[in-house]
């Protein structure tokens, strides 16, 4: 294990604010892709399915913690942090249910390896075939490790404002920032609206709780030039897109500077990822592989949606002065812990 697998690391590098978690991964993943485009995008996608999971519901998660909109001009500038739970059906996957074509494990009894969240152990010891001409002594290669996390961290830094009466709107921006080689962006726009004050004016002051509705979506972009152990081509690149949905309703009370809520809501999240590029690698000869050599290109396309569903949280807000305490616990496919602190000025 020399090297990092250019795949894991990614899995990490969107985690880097708050954990530089670090894996050892096989030597050289190109492995995966002698058998063809198709079996290696089933494993990939079967690895990192619960990180797509996890950072799909931390977009969402974090707009709010109370259901009182800030009043015109009045704003907070919060940085959160979310833990996504992956639960143990997502630690592990069984290579004999992906319908690979051209690589198996060697032991069908050991056929149960650790996603990116799973265990810290090794992945089945896998072996390429073809029934049309089989090899008396096949290649073979281990899947990779789990980083014994059994969560998918992200960050949140958001900028509240007051805009109109009983109306606010939230920004998430991350411009372009490069990290060793790679590049990240982020953009999310949120708003939340007063419910009882717009229905019922002056009259909402009869009812002691406060309620809203709110909206938020968020996009991030992933750019990793990557190059694997035997490759001469320049034009390499593992490309990732996910987007985030969320819309809730919220009840909160406010007592003093203690402010508990409730809310329920729904939220969907997306992802794509692309390895775009030429990629050759060293095959078996064959009669359909004489030279031994065998080229990709753009071998890997995933786009699948990967978190939809209702979710419910609780948490509160702890206000002292101009410096702001957040926590939330949510339920959902993927339940999460979000909580942080934030400064602001105004109610």
């Amino acid at each position: 294990m020399k090297n990092k697998s250019h795949l894991i690391k990614l899995t990490f590098i969107l985690c880097v604010f708050l954990s530089p978690l670090r894996l050892l991964a096989q030597e050289d993943i190109g492995d995966l892709f002698k058998a063809g485009p198709e079996d290696a995008t089933k494993l990939v996608n079967a690895y990192i399915n619960p990180l797509f999971k996890g950072l799909g519901v931390g977009l969402n998660s974090g707009w709010t913690n109370t259901a009182k909109a800030k009043k015109p001009l009045r704003f907070d500038l919060r940085f959160t942090a979310t833990a996504a739970f992956v639960p143990s059906s997502d630690q592990a996957y069984d290579v004999n249910t992906l319908g690979l074509k051209n690589i198996r494990a060697v032991d069908k009894f050991k056929s149960v390896g650790p996603t990116a969240f799973g265990d810290k152990t090794d992945g089945p010891l896998m072996e390429l075939y073809d029934s049309s001409f089989p090899d008396p002594a096949p290649a073979q290669f281990k899947l990779p490790q789990g980083t014994g996390i059994n969560f998918v961290p992200s960050p949140q830094v958001q900028l509240t404002i007051g805009l109109l009466k009983y109306t606010e709107v939230s920004l998430r921006l991350v411009p372009d920032v490069k990290i060793e080689d790679s590049k990240l962006n982020l953009f999310g726009i949120g708003a939340k609206f007063e419910i009882l004050p717009i229905l019922m004016g002056k009259k909402e002051k009869v009812i002691p709780i406060d309620v809203a509705i709110a909206v938020g979506y968020t996009t991030l972009n992933y750019n990793l030039p990557v190059k694997f152990n035997n490759q001469t081509n320049a034009n390499q690149t593992v490309e990732v897109k996910l987007k985030g949905y969320s819309a809730e309703a919220i009840v909160s009370k406010k007592l003093k500077f203690f402010t508990p809520f409730a809310s329920v809501g729904y939220n969907s999240s997306e992802s794509e990822l692309k390895a775009v590029g030429t990629y050759q690698f060293d095959v078996p000869v064959t009669p359909l592989t004489p030279t031994g050599k065998k080229t990709y290109v753009d071998p890997i396309n995933i786009k699948q949606t990967d978190v939809e569903g209702v979710k419910a949280s609780l948490g509160f807000q702890l206000n002292l002065a101009f410096f702001r305490i957040y926590s939330s616990y949510t339920v959902s496919k993927y339940s999460y812990f979000n909580a942080g602190i934030g400064f602001g000025i105004g109610k």
